[in-house]
């Protein structure tokens, strides 16, 4: 290595069963969000979840949540 190489860092490959609960939800964190139908007043509407969880918005149609998604540069998936 020389002068202008930035240090590598040494990864090692983990199997998600090892991954703690908490760990695990941070996976995708900032990079996938999912979409999920909701009851908001009685009203159909679709909440925008980060990848741990955490209600990020509410959009009132599918599409739109998903428009969203992108538009903060992310991948939207579906809850099954």
């Amino acid at each position: 290595m020389n002068d202008h190489e930035p240090p590598r860092t040494i990864r090692r490959l983990v199997s998600v069963s090892e991954l703690s609960p908490t760990d695990f939800g941070r996976l995708g964190l900032g990079y996938i969000a999912y979409v999920r139908p909701i009851l908001v007043n009685g009203l159909a509407a679709f909440a925008i979840h980060a990848a741990d969880g955490t209600q990020m918005a509410v959009a009132p149609e599918r599409e739109v949540a998903i428009a969203a998604i992108r538009q903060h540069e992310m991948e939207p998936l579906p809850l099954h």
